[in-house]
């Protein structure tokens, strides 16, 4: 072979072979930004510190008023706490998110600890719930026990009964469940009881008002769709809010203070509503609703 030949050679060969590493680069890359896109972004919306992201909301006081400071942070907890001298007199009351959602997944891990509040209604024994599609905080009634909302009721047992929890209750609210308008307050979930005071983990999928989910332990114990406005079962509510008829397609998240001492350990979501173009930066494949004029380019 001549050296012409064998220079050739060489570098047809350098050629094939940058040529090759290219390739398994851009693969690699590829491979790394479809795998980015499916990576879940949990937001920890209680951050582990404090609640500065949260409002309180009692019946009978202004929106902000932390009565009795019945919501509190200790020990890296979310709680809500009542002193021995607490008596009951129908100031329920909740914790508001600062923002609102509508498709999205919701996990939270609690444990129901201590006594209940003295005079605390029966039902309200080891009861909490994540109240889903709450309406506006600042459109409550300054007596209003219960936000326009559908609760994933968290209940806990007494050692001995069987109380299934991941429930459902509608204040101000009617939904559908199987074909049937469901208008009734309550419906029990297929799930287990929790006796005692372990932690629990609870999961709902919320897409809009097509489709809502409540999990425990992975497996869907609870669906139901087309959630309304109506119904009752609220009391002290502005007339200009309770409009009904009026499907709920989003709202707030927030948690109750219902007589019952309960911690929270982690509240996280996964937002399913952002930049469905996948050219840009902040794709998502998991997104099932398009937020376009989010996405961020190079």
């Amino acid at each position: 072979m001549t050296t012409l030949e064998n220079l050739k050679y060489t570098s047809g060969r350098y050629t094939l072979f940058i040529t090759v590493i290219i390739t398994v680069l851009l693969l690699l890359s590829c491979n790394e930004e479809s795998t980015d896109s499916g990576k879940e972004e949990w937001i920890a919306v209680f951050n582990g510190t404090n609640y500065d992201d949260w409002t309180p909301k009692f019946a009978g006081y202004e929106l902000g008023v932390n009565h009795k400071d019945r919501f509190v942070y200790e020990d890296s907890l979310l709680s809500v706490r009542y002193t021995k001298t607490d008596t009951f007199n129908g100031n329920f009351g909740h914790l508001y998110y600062k923002e609102k959602f509508s498709h999205y997944k919701l996990r939270a891990k609690y444990r129901f600890v201590g006594e209940q509040m003295t005079n605390g209604p029966g039902w309200a024994f080891r009861n909490n719930g994540l109240m889903l599609h709450c309406q506006e905080p600042a459109t409550l009634g300054l007596d209003q026990d219960f936000p326009i909302s559908l609760e994933f009721q968290l209940l806990g047992g007494d050692g001995t009964n069987e109380r299934t929890t991941a429930n459902l209750c509608t204040p101000g609210t009617n939904v559908v469940l199987g074909d049937s308008l469901f208008t009734t307050h309550c419906v029990n979930s297929t799930f287990k009881t929790y006796h005692g005071d372990q932690w629990v983990t609870a999961e709902v999928l919320v897409l809009g008002d097509s489709l809502i989910q409540h999990s425990m332990d992975g497996e869907v114990v609870l669906e139901f769709k087309s959630p309304t406005i109506g119904g009752g079962n609220i009391s002290g509510y502005k007339e200009s809010a309770y409009q009904e008829g009026k499907p709920l397609k989003e709202g707030y998240i927030s948690i109750q203070a219902e007589t019952q001492p309960i911690d929270f350990k982690t509240i996280e979501v996964l937002n399913l509503c952002g930049c469905m173009d996948e050219t840009a930066k902040n794709y998502k494949s998991y997104y099932v609703k398009a937020a376009n004029e989010t996405c961020i380019y190079d």
